[in-house]
């Protein structure tokens, strides 16, 4: 048996791609950890595929969406992540981008 989900058009991506596992408690709020960026929002594309998940993600334009298990995503730059459930998830992101977010946002973890 052979399964496919291709989503055509899925966004493009430059440069070096980075990959991770993503696990996320429910509850949890990137908004107040990306205070500070550029429109206060992650600016890096990510791409990828919701394990076990459900989760809300706001982009810049006011508008949201909604990703549960099974759901192939791509996050545009622009966007924030709210986790109603525990969240896994599979995450592609263009490595130079996503690690100026994570640095950002560890640097807030630091205190």
């Amino acid at each position: 048996m052979y399964l496919a989900r291709q989503l055509p058009d899925f966004g493009v991506a430059s440069g070096t791609i980075g990959a991770e596992y993503v696990s996320m408690a429910a509850g949890t709020d990137l908004a107040p950890l990306l205070e500070g960026l550029e429109g206060d929002m992650c600016h890096g594309p990510h791409w990828g595929f919701m394990l076990n998940s459900d989760v809300v993600v706001s982009y810049s334009d006011g508008s949201t969406e909604q990703c549960v298990n099974g759901d192939l995503f791509h996050w545009p730059a622009g966007h924030s992540v709210r986790v109603n459930e525990d969240a896994e998830l599979i995450m592609l992101s263009p490595q130079a981008e996503h690690m100026a977010v994570m640095e950002h946002i560890n640097a807030k973890l630091a205190g």
